[in-house]
């Protein structure tokens, strides 16, 4: 009897041995997939802090640097304090080109919202046909480089050689200024920014639309309200959020460009319609003075900086309210 019992009861801890052991992998299994599950998100963000780095810390750092030097391209820059700071602010040319900047952005802003949101209520629209194929067409000025884009409009709109100007008088009519007359070269500008870039912010829209609930819009229409009620009281207050990450974008795009400005127009004529961008790349690459165009770029970051803060802070006080 005793020694039934004896080994029963070492069966019996055997097979407790046995299952804590099957416990004990059950547990670590957990560990090995936990583990693998934090190192993946560890390497993405690695790679992400890596790139920018490099392509933004590093550029910047050393634009900085430059700033304080009257570094020409080539030698070793010299370190002269803020030399360039004082010229650039005695120099009238940076203000006219910054105000022409601010000048564009002031009209080129509203300009984009309003035509990536009527757009979008269109496309969006229950009543409209052809939207595929209407998406697709007003998609693909986007995917057309800036460059490419300023050159076809100068063909379109030359005052010589144009075809605009080439129907204008073929009705009877005399071709207008577009190359030589600082307001109509302004005016080509915003046409062809707004054309280009609208289908961006256009898709956002769409996007913000489609999340708005149609029971919203079904209850307002039962109250008796009309399209433009339903539009201005529910859609537009709702599209707010996208509202402002458009104008965000859309006023530090048009405070940065330059390449479309530059194939259509460079700047003309003369330097009426330069950019803050265009006057930096002129006093870099063409006078070869790096270091006073380093300074130029540090002041145009320190006021997309601050615009996006102000922006930042009305959308939060409008949130709040």
């Amino acid at each position: 009897m005793s020694t039934t019992k004896s080994v029963e009861g070492r069966s019996a801890e055997t097979s407790a041995l046995i299952t804590v052991g099957r416990g004990a992998r059950r547990a670590r299994r957990p560990r090995r997939s936990s583990t693998r599950f934090v190192l993946a998100p560890l390497v993405f963000i690695a790679a992400a802090v890596v790139l920018f780095a490099l392509f933004f810390l590093w550029p910047g750092a050393l634009g900085l640097w430059y700033s304080f030097t009257d570094y020409s391209g080539v030698g070793t820059p010299e370190f002269i304090g803020a030399e360039n700071y004082i010229d650039l602010a005695q120099d009238p040319v940076f203000y006219t080109v910054l105000g022409r900047t601010l000048l564009y952005t002031v009209l080129s802003v509203p300009l984009h919202y309003v035509a990536a949101l009527g757009i979008a209520m269109l496309l969006t629209s229950t009543f409209a046909k052809g939207k595929s194929v209407a998406r697709i067409i007003f998609f693909l000025p986007w995917l057309i480089s800036p460059i490419v884009a300023g050159v076809i409009w100068k063909w379109l709109f030359g005052e010589n050689f144009g075809l605009v100007n080439y129907l204008i008088e073929m009705l009877g009519g005399n071709g207008l200024q577009w190359e030589t007359n600082p307001n109509l070269a302004l005016v080509l500008i915003l046409i062809v920014s707004t054309w280009g870039g609208t289908a961006f912010n256009m898709l956002l829209f769409i996007a913000a639309i489609r999340n708005i609930p149609q029971s919203y819009l079904e209850a307002a229409q039962l109250d008796g309200a009309n399209g433009w009620q339903r539009f201005y009281r529910i859609v537009l207050p709702l599209l707010r959020p996208t509202s402002f990450m458009v104008i965000l974008l859309t006023t530090i795009g048009a405070m940065k460009e330059f390449a479309m400005v530059q194939a259509l127009n460079g700047g003309g004529p003369g330097t009426s319609n330069m950019f803050i961008v265009q006057y930096i790349y002129r006093t870099g690459f063409e006078r070869a003075d790096v270091g006073y165009a380093s300074a130029a770029s540090m002041v145009l970051m320190v006021i997309l900086i601050i615009i996006a803060i102000i922006q930042l802070r009305f959308d939060k006080r409008n949130d709040l309210a």
